[in-house]
Protein backbone atom coordinates (compact mmCIF):
# COMPACT_ATOMS: atom_id res chain seq x y z
CA UNK A 1 0.00 0.00 0.00
CA UNK A 2 1.57 3.58 -0.85
CA UNK A 3 2.58 5.65 1.74
CA UNK A 4 1.47 8.77 -0.31
CA UNK A 5 -1.04 9.85 -2.58
CA UNK A 6 -1.60 13.23 -4.96
CA UNK A 7 -5.36 14.30 -5.23
CA UNK A 8 -6.82 16.69 -7.57
CA UNK A 9 -9.59 18.41 -6.48
CA UNK A 10 -11.46 22.06 -7.12
CA UNK A 11 -12.98 24.07 -4.51
CA UNK A 12 -14.90 27.77 -5.11
CA UNK A 13 -13.70 30.45 -2.90
CA UNK A 14 -17.58 29.81 -0.69
CA UNK A 15 -16.36 26.47 -0.27
CA UNK A 16 -14.07 26.41 1.75
CA UNK A 17 -16.13 24.64 5.18
CA UNK A 18 -16.50 21.48 2.27
CA UNK A 19 -12.56 21.63 1.21
CA UNK A 20 -11.96 21.57 5.47
CA UNK A 21 -14.10 19.14 5.54
CA UNK A 22 -13.31 17.17 3.05
CA UNK A 23 -9.08 17.40 4.73
CA UNK A 24 -10.62 16.06 7.49
CA UNK A 25 -12.37 13.03 6.20
CA UNK A 26 -9.12 12.25 4.07
CA UNK A 27 -7.50 12.33 7.77
CA UNK A 28 -10.26 10.35 9.16
CA UNK A 29 -9.73 7.78 6.49
CA UNK A 30 -5.86 7.80 7.19
CA UNK A 31 -4.66 10.46 4.75
CA UNK A 32 -2.97 13.41 6.62
CA UNK A 33 -2.24 16.39 4.35
CA UNK A 34 1.35 16.73 3.50
CA UNK A 35 1.14 19.70 0.74
CA UNK A 36 -1.13 21.82 -1.44
CA UNK A 37 -0.49 23.43 -4.47
CA UNK A 38 -2.89 24.81 -7.35
CA UNK A 39 -5.75 22.19 -6.87
CA UNK A 40 -3.64 19.45 -5.94
CA UNK A 41 -3.42 18.06 -2.16
CA UNK A 42 -0.71 15.99 -1.12
CA UNK A 43 -1.30 13.05 1.81
CA UNK A 44 0.74 10.94 3.78
CA UNK A 45 -0.33 7.85 5.25
CA UNK A 46 -1.14 8.52 9.12
CA UNK A 47 -3.14 7.05 11.62
CA UNK A 48 -7.28 7.61 10.88
CA UNK A 49 -8.56 10.75 12.16
CA UNK A 50 -4.80 11.63 14.02
CA UNK A 51 -4.95 15.15 12.84
CA UNK A 52 -7.70 18.00 12.58
CA UNK A 53 -7.19 20.15 9.32
CA UNK A 54 -7.81 24.00 8.90
CA UNK A 55 -7.59 26.13 6.65
CA UNK A 56 -7.93 30.49 6.49
CA UNK A 57 -7.77 32.88 3.98
CA UNK A 58 -5.51 35.91 5.41
CA UNK A 59 -1.80 36.89 4.08
CA UNK A 60 0.92 35.11 5.20
CA UNK A 61 2.27 35.95 8.16
CA UNK A 62 5.28 34.11 10.12
CA UNK A 63 3.85 35.58 13.29
CA UNK A 64 0.49 33.90 13.15
CA UNK A 65 2.11 31.25 12.02
CA UNK A 66 4.14 31.39 15.20
CA UNK A 67 0.69 32.02 17.58
CA UNK A 68 -0.97 29.19 15.93
CA UNK A 69 1.94 26.56 16.06
CA UNK A 70 2.23 28.09 19.70
CA UNK A 71 -1.22 26.28 20.28
CA UNK A 72 -0.01 22.83 19.68
CA UNK A 73 -0.77 22.83 15.63
CA UNK A 74 1.68 22.54 12.55
CA UNK A 75 2.30 24.71 9.32
CA UNK A 76 1.16 22.60 6.79
CA UNK A 77 1.70 25.08 3.31
CA UNK A 78 -0.04 27.99 1.44
CA UNK A 79 -1.30 28.29 -1.61
CA UNK A 80 -1.87 31.75 -2.75
CA UNK A 81 -4.03 33.52 0.21
CA UNK A 82 -5.08 30.07 1.68
CA UNK A 83 -2.96 28.69 4.91
CA UNK A 84 -3.15 25.04 5.96
CA UNK A 85 -2.42 23.89 9.54
CA UNK A 86 -3.31 20.45 11.32
CA UNK A 87 -3.18 19.36 15.17
CA UNK A 88 -2.92 16.66 16.48
CA UNK A 89 -6.46 15.01 17.48
CA UNK A 90 -5.21 13.95 20.85
CA UNK A 91 -3.98 17.37 21.91
CA UNK A 92 -7.64 18.44 22.31
CA UNK A 93 -10.03 20.66 20.11
CA UNK A 94 -8.77 22.33 16.69
CA UNK A 95 -10.66 25.93 15.82
CA UNK A 96 -9.13 28.86 14.34
CA UNK A 97 -11.92 31.55 15.45
CA UNK A 98 -12.93 31.62 18.88
CA UNK A 99 -16.76 32.79 18.79
CA UNK A 100 -18.83 34.20 15.96
CA UNK A 101 -17.71 37.37 15.57
CA UNK A 102 -14.10 36.00 14.55
CA UNK A 103 -16.11 34.01 12.29
CA UNK A 104 -18.17 37.41 11.17
CA UNK A 105 -14.72 39.09 10.35
CA UNK A 106 -13.20 36.35 8.44
CA UNK A 107 -16.16 36.24 6.58
CA UNK A 108 -15.33 40.20 6.08
CA UNK A 109 -11.79 39.84 4.98
CA UNK A 110 -12.92 37.23 2.26
CA UNK A 111 -15.73 39.76 0.91
CA UNK A 112 -13.63 42.41 0.81
CA UNK A 113 -10.85 40.09 -1.31
CA UNK A 114 -13.78 39.49 -3.69
CA UNK A 115 -14.76 42.82 -3.59
CA UNK A 116 -11.75 44.00 -4.50
CA UNK A 117 -10.65 41.61 -7.43
CA UNK A 118 -14.05 41.22 -8.60
CA UNK A 119 -14.57 44.91 -9.29
CA UNK A 120 -11.20 45.22 -10.95
CA UNK A 121 -12.32 42.93 -13.27
CA UNK A 122 -15.41 44.99 -13.99
CA UNK A 123 -14.12 47.57 -15.00
CA UNK A 124 -11.01 46.01 -16.66
CA UNK A 125 -14.12 44.18 -18.52
CA UNK A 126 -16.17 47.34 -19.26
CA UNK A 127 -12.98 49.26 -20.17
CA UNK A 128 -11.31 46.86 -22.82
CA UNK A 129 -13.40 45.66 -25.87
CA UNK A 130 -11.88 42.45 -25.49
CA UNK A 131 -12.66 42.50 -21.55
CA UNK A 132 -15.16 38.88 -21.99
CA UNK A 133 -13.48 37.52 -19.91
CA UNK A 134 -13.09 40.01 -16.99
CA UNK A 135 -16.93 40.41 -17.03
CA UNK A 136 -17.22 36.50 -16.35
CA UNK A 137 -14.52 36.36 -13.62
CA UNK A 138 -16.21 39.52 -11.98
CA UNK A 139 -19.91 37.66 -12.44
CA UNK A 140 -18.44 34.79 -10.74
CA UNK A 141 -16.39 36.87 -7.71
CA UNK A 142 -19.55 38.85 -7.39
CA UNK A 143 -21.24 35.37 -6.78
CA UNK A 144 -18.89 33.95 -4.28
CA UNK A 145 -19.55 37.81 -2.62
CA UNK A 146 -23.00 36.96 -2.39
CA UNK A 147 -22.61 33.97 -1.16
CA UNK A 148 -19.71 35.12 1.67
CA UNK A 149 -22.22 37.70 2.41
CA UNK A 150 -25.26 34.47 2.90
CA UNK A 151 -22.68 32.90 5.42
CA UNK A 152 -22.27 36.46 7.07
CA UNK A 153 -25.78 37.25 7.63
CA UNK A 154 -26.96 33.74 9.03
CA UNK A 155 -24.05 34.09 11.36
CA UNK A 156 -25.42 37.27 12.55
CA UNK A 157 -28.66 35.98 13.10
CA UNK A 158 -27.06 32.93 15.29
CA UNK A 159 -25.37 36.05 17.40
CA UNK A 160 -28.91 37.79 17.99
CA UNK A 161 -30.38 34.61 18.56
CA UNK A 162 -27.57 33.63 21.43
CA UNK A 163 -27.41 37.30 22.84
Amino acid sequence: MADRITMRKWFWVWDFEKEEAWLNEMSLNGWALESVGFCTYNFVRCEPGEYTIRIEMRKYDQAYVDFVESTGAEFIDRMLLWIYFRKKTEKGPFDLFSDIDSRIGYLDRIGKFLMIVGGANLIIGLVNTGGRINLICATVLMYALGRIHGKKEALTKERQLRE
